[in-house]
């Protein structure tokens, strides 16, 4: 019962806190207008600025940001206890995440929706934005190497997925040129649309699609280069023919997806067998700061100021819509955090296989997923414990173990194909960005740029054979991106300062908060990497670190230089 009321309990405060302090944030904060100009409308290209329907845009923006983040942290982080991570998600996105997406969004909307990196240009120096676009940088090379991986993962655990997934790509693009250049009905295509995809998760089931291995190359390596491929093609094509509408189409099925895990814990539910709170698990880190650092998405996380800024303020049609994408995505992203923290640790107790082939049920089969840190570690464990506790909970509406699983299989993969391309489109925009300040002609072609990034990007994936040379780099991904998320709030407050907008501690109490956090995680990962010998992980954690405290010291000089120009004026 206790799974029933955090549900109905975090949707109430998940509502009000739209209404409320979504509309002080629009309103009161940033004074949303909807006579600014924008720059979809302003720099129309449709290929990169398109304007369009928040409904829409909303569908590829929570697709974008969502990717397997607010699944994977959460899963881990339950070891510690389901109280602690229940709090960190619910207040973590109504009062830090989604006022970060938020911010990143309106920065970017005025100022013709460049990145989050050239903002801190033009807010707080150019010194600045170099050192942000190192992390930027850093944390999307990773980023789309991880992913490619990701998605080769989910596919050789669960081959019913391949042909779900794949088969998004006709139906979106069909969609868009339906949508776009046939002007028909977005609903009604949409609609169509999802019965196609749902069908195709049957046939899916009926034949699962396994890769072989071929000419000495693994399943998972020739996955990875035939993802890579994908997403080269769909950061070079224009927005409106692929990624915008597979994302909104997309966007639907996952929220299919969602309600029937949410109906299934209405049905089931499912009673809390992880304990409440653990404060010391068997091989973990220490719960503070690592709570904070390992659930990102579901709470807050520095990537969706790259999603922010980077497609989605190119697409905006009004200012008015940032906060039903921005701020309302992120709170969706945080529920959808909610849910995964009751699948893993309520629904898996209802039913797990065992090794020996022996059914587990209540703390039994959370033991079998949660003894100890290594037991949750690695991305197969983290996946399967999800899986199998929300299609346990599905198959209380009726529906079978195996097509529950398929659903909630293509579910993950497909957040993390969309977060794949709009990744790597992202990453072409900041090497266009850097090659038009450099003088570099030939990077600014977005076909030259999206070689760069996808080209780095395999590059690293197979600095090991098997495809997953982006493990290497793995365990500096939640600290940065955590800390990517303070420096884009500290750019914030900096812009509001300098506007005299007031009310600067919606943005400066979570920068501080956060900027604290991943600080201390990075120091005890950074001291870690030393004493084990990770010397790669050292030398980059350290520099890191550095790049942090300089761009600190840089934005707290530029408030001094301003205000002493304010005192002289």
């Amino acid at each position: 019962m206790i799974s029933v009321l955090i549900v109905v309990i975090s949707m109430i405060i998940y509502i009000a806190a739209y209404k409320l302090y979504g509309n002080f944030i629009a309103k009161k904060v940033f004074h949303a207008n909807t006579d600014n100009p924008v720059p979809s409308e302003e720099l129309k290209d449709d290929v990169d600025y398109v304007p369009t329907n928040k409904e829409v845009l909303f569908g590829h923006h929570f697709a974008s940001i969502a990717g397997t983040g607010p699944i994977v942290g959460p899963a881990i982080a339950v070891i510690w206890g389901w109280v602690p991570a229940l709090v960190w998600i619910i207040l973590g996105s109504i009062f830090a995440g989604a006022v970060h997406d938020y911010a990143a969004f309106v920065i970017s909307v005025r100022n013709k929706g460049v990145s989050i990196g050239e903002l801190s240009r033009q807010v707080i120096n150019p010194r600045v934005r170099m050192l942000f676009l190192f992390i930027i940088l850093f944390a999307l090379w990773i980023v789309v190497a991880i992913f490619g991986m990701v998605m080769a993962v989910i596919f050789k655990m669960y081959p019913q997925a391949v042909f779900p997934v794949w088969v998004q790509i006709p139906i979106a693009m069909t969609v868009g040129y339906l949508a776009y250049k046939r002007k028909m009905n977005i609903t009604l295509l949409s609609i169509i649309a999802v019965v196609l995809m749902y069908l195709s998760i049957i046939i899916g089931v009926k034949m699962p699609l396994t890769m072989p291995s071929l000419l000495g190359f693994s399943p998972m390596s020739i996955w990875i280069a035939i993802l890579f491929i994908y997403a080269y093609i769909a950061s070079v094509l224009p927005v409106w023919s692929l990624l915008q509408p597979r994302d909104y189409v997309n966007s639907h099925q996952l929220i299919i997806g969602l309600l029937l895990i949410m109906l299934g814990v209405f049905f089931a539910r499912p009673e809390m067998v992880a304990p409440a709170i653990q404060v010391a698990p068997k091989g973990a880190p220490p719960i503070l700061p690592f709570l904070f650092i390992t659930i990102a998405c579901g709470a807050i996380s520095g990537f969706h100021s790259l999603v922010s800024s980077g497609t989605s303020s190119k697409q905006l049609r009004s200012e008015e819509d940032i906060h039903f994408i921005g701020y309302g995505g992120m709170l969706t992203e945080g529920f959808l955090g909610i849910l995964v923290v009751i699948a893993v640790a309520a629904g898996i107790g209802m039913y797990v296989k065992g090794s020996d082939g022996e059914v587990l049920r209540g703390v039994a089969a959370w033991d079998h997923h949660y003894s100890s840190w290594e037991a949750a570690q690695g991305l197969t464990a983290k996946v399967t414990a999800f899986v199998n506790g929300a299609a346990n909970m599905i198959r209380a509406l009726g529906i079978p173990l195996k097509y529950g699983q398929a659903v909630v299989g293509v579910l993950i993969a497909s957040f993390a194909g969309t977060t794949l391309d709009t990744a790597t489109r992202i990453q072409r925009y900041v090497v266009t960005e850097l090659a038009v300040d450099f003088k570099i002609k030939p990077l600014q072609n977005r076909y030259t740029a999206t070689f760069v990034a996808v080209f780095a990007a395999a590059a690293l994936a197979f600095s090991e054979s098997s495809g997953k040379g982006a493990l290497l780099l793995w365990p500096l991904f939640g600290t940065s991106n955590q800390l990517l998320a303070g420096l884009v709030l500290l750019v914030a407050t900096v812009y509001l300062i300098k506007k005299g907008k007031g009310r600067v501690w919606a943005t400066g109490v979570p920068m501080i908060f956060m900027i604290i956090t991943s600080s201390w995680a990075m120091v005890v990962s950074v001291i870690h990497f030393f004493t084990t010998g990770s010397t790669l992980r050292f030398v980059v954690g350290t520099i890191l670190m550095f790049l942090e405290v300089w761009m600190i010291f840089e934005a707290v000089m530029c408030v001094r230089g301003w205000k002493s120009k304010q005192i002289t004026k």
